[in-house]
């Protein structure tokens, strides 16, 4: 597909089109206390067209990658939207050519595994938990990997390809504690193919250790008390806030259908220590979990700088919403399969480091909590939300004290950011971050540590 020239189709292209070639391909392989429960690979692949006028979009897709094929949906498309304009009440607008042209990554069959090497890397994995921790009640370890390869070319002027890999490691151990079942996950892995993160199972043997006196001081743990606590948030927990607490509220489409986000422009929304943007594909010199370099409009990707100093300065665009603001696209057009068409999506949304250390941070509180992992997370569009907590710790005196067992945090994001009163001066990402909005797809989420005072659900 890298080399597939597709310039010859846009003598077809008698309206503004972009024109899709796309493959992704999955594997998953899952062990439950040492027997395999899924070993899956699958695979998709077609095209997709999508056409505008007067405000309006036409799309078709098929599973055929032949030339036939793909002029059949230019035509389709173009006479869907010839057909939706007639009836549409739209406002015709000019889509602002941002176009991305050039080859951003590359598949290596090398550093692919076939399923029988990621099979007994699992194994090797289960049998040193088992070895060492047969009081675990369940031993699940998770390996998978997706990957998109796309071509584009848009009548404006797009003309690109892309592969993005993705793989990750998961395990989950469970033990019982007075009849009731304690669990803790971890991911590693991230972006690129098996063999550029997993070359060894007995790397990730300490990081079984370190899970596993995690969930024993987690069994072993407290409930936390309900209320308004000072907490620092762990980057896991700040991550999944910027995305799914503001990320979303300032995705245009949102903004576009009332999201709180639209009152807010230029105005603030949190303390000056918080900075937040959604990266397109690198942040301070590194790769980001999940680049992308064009996005599915076939626009050249920008950084969107979403909260400056605690002022909301921008939101995230596609083509039309660009238009609709007046701005530049920022490239946030995303689609997971062929026959999806681009929504606006995040791409890698974090808040920026600080200058304080986590240590001082935790000594700064008397009597509160350290939030270290979620388990899931929901928001909706007034930037409210509530957050599972699955491991934390009390914080008594500026110290460390009792693992915390499972909780929630929940508030509204635009009034809680105007607590934080600390940022830490380090940084990470997570590996494994989903967005669901309509069509899964892969997103990275990330940031420093955070002191903020929240609402945290527990038990009296």
């Amino acid at each position: 597909m890298q080399n597939e020239q597709l310039q010859r189709f846009s003598n077809f292209f008698n309206l503004y089109t972009e024109l899709r070639v796309q493959e992704n391909r999955s594997t998953n392989v899952v062990s439950l206390n040492g027997d395999i429960v899924n070993n899956s690979q699958t695979a998709t692949s077609g095209t997709s067209v999508r056409t505008f006028k007067n405000g309006v979009y036409g799309f078709a897709s098929s599973a055929d990658k032949t030339d036939d094929a793909i002029k059949s949906n230019i035509k389709r498309a173009t006479d869907n939207v010839n057909f939706l304009s007639s009836k549409s009440n739209a406002k015709d607008c000019i889509l602002p050519a941002f176009t991305g042209k050039g080859q951003y990554g590359k598949y290596d069959t090398a550093k692919d595994a076939s399923q029988k090497e990621i099979i007994e890397f699992i194994k090797e994995l289960n049998a040193y938990a088992e070895k060492k921790y047969p009081n675990l009640s369940q031993r699940i370890f998770s390996l998978s990997g997706n990957s998109s390869e796309r071509r584009w070319i848009t009548s404006d002027g797009a003309d690109a390809y892309s592969y993005l890999s993705r793989t990750n490691l998961i395990m989950q151990f469970q033990l019982i504690k007075d009849g009731e079942p304690i669990e803790l996950f971890d991911f590693f892995g991230g972006n690129g193919q098996f063999k550029d993160l997993f070359l060894s199972p007995e790397h990730y043997f300490k990081k079984i250790d370190e899970a596993v006196e995690h969930l024993a001081q987690k069994a072993a743990g407290v409930f936390a008390k309900p209320g308004i606590h000072d907490v620092v948030l762990a980057p896991d927990l700040a991550g999944i806030l910027a995305h799914e607490a503001i990320g979303h509220t300032t995705e245009s489409d949102f903004v576009l259908a009332g999201s709180v986000a639209a009152d807010y422009l230029n105005k603030p929304v949190a303390t000056p220590l918080i900075t937040l943007v959604d990266f397109a594909y690198e942040c301070n010199g590194k790769i980001c979990p999940t680049p992308i370099w064009i996005d599915d409009e076939g626009t050249a990707c920008r950084d969107a700088v979403i909260i400056k100093d605690g002022i909301l300065t921008s939101y995230m665009h596609n083509k039309q919403s660009a238009a609709h603001f007046g701005v530049e696209p920022t490239g946030n057009a995303r689609a997971n399969q062929f026959s999806d068409e681009p929504l606006v999506r995040m791409r890698n949304t974090a808040i920026l480091p600080g200058k304080d250390k986590l240590a001082n941070m935790i000594e700064s509180i008397e009597d509160g909590y350290y939030f270290v992992r979620s388990s899931n997370g929901q928001a909706d569009s007034t930037s409210e939300f509530m957050f599972g907590v699955v491991l934390g710790y009390e914080i008594k005196n500026g110290k460390l004290g009792q693992a915390v067992r499972d909780c929630t945090i929940s508030g509204v994001a635009f009034d809680m950011l105007k607590t934080v009163t600390m940022v830490s001066d380090d940084m990470s990402w997570s590996n494994g971050g989903w967005c669901g909005k309509k069509q899964t797809i892969n997103v990275g989420m990330g940031g420093p540590a955070i002191k903020c005072k929240i609402n945290v659900g527990g038990r009296a």
